[in-house]
């Protein structure tokens, strides 16, 4: 075998190797064979008028060149003028040279064959190999010679030789060979010899590469090994590869290309395409194909994994022409079709576009279809798919036209069908037939379509039902849609949930499970936390069954980093919160709701949840359970035990003495805490509160000005609740709340609590001369509502802005 010269480049060009193996003849050239001109044997002899004989490409060409230097043709040899320049064939001579070319190429051939056979020495075989490509490259039928002569076997083992040198040549020379000639092709295909060339295309070595392209090229041209190309593991995808790759120049790209090209004339070889990423042959047969071949392919673009940008392009390419498909009547046709458009529509931006050619119509007369029109149940599960697919696109289908009369997706009795639907079909379709109501009441232009239609159907029983389905992907898509409906049907489903057996418990139960938060957890407890808050009988239920002491736990789980956080721990968080802060509404109603308050320290947790920074929904709403807290101060505070006078002092008066308390509440005037009263001088609730005026939310602003408002309310020593918030510079923050007037609430709010600051003289002589202060009391009370005005007038006479007729007119209601 050759020697180890596998890393050398060529010495000597391919030509002059060829000529070397071409010059061992047996026979003697003989000089007549030779032309003057070329000293090369002559192919194609002619004799000119003096007689001498040459090639006749060489004296044409040299009369050309006589004709341009503006001289007579002269004869090269005698240099005589010529008068004709005709040319007479040398048909004897032509034949004779003929004989002896193919005596010695076929001994030249047969000592070719015996190197390549032997492999001994690398510089023999590359000669072997380069002659084999001259010879082959003269006549169609010298390579029928080479065929016939067994020397494909023999190069298709220098492929596997250790020179780097020889399996390059014998990669060239079988090209060559096979160029224009089918049966070297056929031998080719036999055999482990495509195999062996495929392997060359993942070589380290762009050169090896390139060959091996340009041999795989030719061979793809016969469609027996078109065919088995692609049956080789890793073909296609190795030439795909190829065709995308920046590393590759030019030349071996646009080669593997055209290779493709021919590849694509077998289907199994388009669904290896497909699979590695190239799609466009897989879709121009499902364009161009026969129908058998539409479905076939169709059927198996079902199967693929795309990305979202190639679902977009597979859409605005064959979307129109599987929309068509699936409009047949042909079970085969319809269900290939949908298997596909299951594939692409999972994608917003392919389902627009699948919206836009026209799907909704069929797919909705399919879904709804009965007797013996009726989907098979699987094609009805892969039709609500679907629709699941594209109305959670994000599309606006307010106006969308699916049927007559201008029928939308959310017309009444579209919505009563989809309604009807899900009461009678399995877990499956019911699943994505509220996924797809899902996707209809996330859109602000359609949930109102939507909820009207679910109220006259008389669903919402039906719907809250849906909590204790078994199958988790059911009770999230029912979960999920009852949150989007509870702002706009909120008392409907609380009474649903109350009058239905289990399902509140089962809605508390899937909120608090330790399995971490999830997508169903959040959308639970925000459904939940939706409901109205002053629903008594929702809350008292809850409060029964034990709910609040666990969610107050979890959120202090949360809170102390116990439960790991994801990306549904903050609507988890705030769900949990908005939940809990239901047990400060009904305090005044339930005795049970206040005790559970105690018991556990809601208040304190409130206070807490005020630091919860980046939270500010669940500040917002903990500052509004305060302020519902807070006013339950007055009520649950209490005098301390004073000891009995002694028998004296109850008989003269002289002999009494008052008892001096310390430790009472200055506001509420009785023993108070955080803890069992719930007052907000007890753990920094007030400082938290008045730093939330500072919040750039307004509701923010609003819930922490509500809840502070507590401590000027009447029943309370207001005097003191100022001194409270000017110490903690409360009053200041009211002010420029006033000044601010970001909206008509805050402003009606700091209205009523600067006019309760102002009763206290001392602040209301520093804010006599207060622009600011003056101006935006003066705009309340000229734009405000009658309330406000009512307010706004007495505060101004705090501050004499007006006059106080109060002297003149005794009775006058100041309150």
């Amino acid at each position: 075998m050759a020697g180890s010269g596998s890393g050398a480049s060529d010495s000597g060009s391919l030509s002059d190797e060829s000529h070397q193996f071409e010059r061992l003849r047996l026979e003697p050239i003989y000089d007549s064979f030779v032309c003057p001109l070329t000293k090369q044997v002559m192919r194609d002899p002619v004799t000119i008028e003096t007689g001498q004989t040459f090639e006749r490409e060489a004296i044409e060409k040299w009369f050309e060149g006589c004709n341009e230097n503006g001289r007579r043709p002269t004869c090269p040899v005698t240099l005589k003028e010529l008068r004709s320049t005709d040319l007479s064939p040398s048909i004897a001579l032509r034949h004779t040279i003929e004989e002896w070319t193919a005596r010695n190429e076929a001994a030249q051939l047969d000592m070719a064959r015996t190197s390549l056979s032997m492999g001994t020495f690398e510089k023999d075989i590359l000669q072997a190999l380069s002659f084999v490509q001259l010879i082959s490259q003269k006549s169609q039928s010298n390579k029928h010679v080479v065929c016939s002569a067994g020397m494909i076997h023999l190069i298709v083992i220098m492929l596997k030789n250790s020179s780097r040198r020889v399996r390059l040549r014998a990669l060239e020379t079988l090209r060559i060979v096979a160029e224009q000639d089918a049966n070297t092709k056929e031998m080719m295909a036999e055999g482990d010899t495509v195999r062996t060339i495929v392997k060359f295309l993942s070589h380290e070595r762009s050169r090896e590469r390139e060959e091996a392209v340009s041999l795989l090229y030719e061979l793809s041209k016969s469609e027996t090994l078109s065919e088995k190309i692609g049956s080789i593991n890793g073909a296609i995808l190795i030439l795909v590869g190829m065709t995308s790759s920046n590393s590759e120049n030019l030349v071996t790209a646009k080669k593997a290309e055209k290779t493709m090209d021919n590849l694509a004339k077998h289907e199994n070889n388009v669904r290896q395409m497909a699979e590695n990423g190239r799609l466009q042959p897989l879709l121009t047969l499902l364009l161009e194909g026969q129908p058998e071949t539409k479905l076939s392919m169709a059927g198996f673009l079902g199967d693929l994994a795309l990305n979202n940008d190639v679902k977009v392009h597979v859409a605005k390419t064959v979307g129109s022409s599987l929309i068509d498909l699936m409009r047949t009547g042909i079970l085969p046709s319809r269900e290939a079709s949908l298997k596909a458009l299951n594939q692409i529509s999972s994608c917003e931006a392919s389902a627009k576009v699948l919206i836009e050619a026209g799907i909704l119509p069929p797919l909705v007369k399919d879904l709804f279809s009965t007797g013996f029109r009726q989907h098979p149940m699987h094609l009805k599960e892969v039709s609500a798919t679907i629709l699941s697919n594209v109305v959670n696109s994000g599309y606006d289908f307010s106006s969308c036209v699916i049927g007559p009369g201008n029928q939308t997706l959310v017309s009444e009795n579209i919505i009563h069908d989809l309604l009807h639907l899900i009461s009678n079909t399995g877990p499956a379709i019911e699943c994505k037939l509220l996924q797809a109501l899902v996707g209809l009441t996330s859109s602000h232009a359609t949930v109102l379509k939507v909820v009207v239609a679910i109220k006259s159907s008389g669903a919402t029983i039906s719907l809250v039902q849906f909590i204790e389905a078994p199958q988790r992907d059911l009770r999230l898509a029912a979960i999920k849609l009852l949150h989007n409906l509870s702002p706009h049907m909120s008392q409907e489903l609380a009474d649903a949930l109350r009058g239905t057996a289990g399902q509140l418990g089962s809605l508390i139960k899937i909120i608090l499970e330790n399995s971490g938060i999830t997508e169903e957890q959040a959308a639970a407890v925000g459904f939940l936390a939706d409901l109205p808050e002053k629903d008594l009988g929702l809350t008292r239920q809850m409060l029964n069954e034990g709910a609040f002491q666990l969610i107050m736990s979890r959120v202090k789980g949360i809170r102390e980093g116990a439960t790991k956080g994801n990306r549904f721990m903050t609507p988890y968080l705030e769900g949990l919160v908005r939940v809990l802060a239901r047990v400060s509404y009904i305090l005044a109603e339930e005795p049970k709701a206040v005790a559970l308050c105690r018991e556990h320290g809601v208040a304190l947790l409130f206070t807490d949840l005020l630091q919860a920074n980046g939270l500010e929904n669940v500040q917002i709403v903990s500052a509004w359970a305060l302020e519902n807290l807070s006013l339950e101060s007055k009520k649950l505070t209490r005098l301390p035990e004073v000891p009995p006078q002694s028998f004296c002092a109850s008989i003269f008066s002289c002999f009494h003495k008052t008892p001096n308390i310390a430790g009472l509440c200055p506001v509420h005037g009785g023993l108070c805490s955080l803890r069992e009263t719930f007052c907000l001088l007890d753990g920094q609730a007030v400082e938290r509160l008045v730093a939330l005026l500072d919040h750039t939310n307004e509701k923010a602003v609003e819930a922490s000005l509500a809840a502070l408002s507590t401590l000027l309310d009447d029943g309370v020593n207001i005097e003191q609740g100022v001194v409270v918030l000017t110490e903690a510079e409360g009053t200041r923050h009211i002010f420029d709340v006033l000044v601010a007037n970001r909206n008509e609430n805050l402003r009606r709010r700091a209205v009523w609590a600067v006019e309760r600051l102002l009763r206290t003289e001392g602040i209301a002589i520093g804010v006599s001369d207060d622009a600011n202060v003056g101006t935006a009391l003066v705009d309340a009370f000229q734009h405000g509502d009658g309330r406000t005005r009512q307010i706004a007038e007495r505060a101004l006479k705090h501050v004499d802005k007006i006059p106080n007729f109060s002297g003149i007119f005794p009775n006058s209601d100041r309150a």
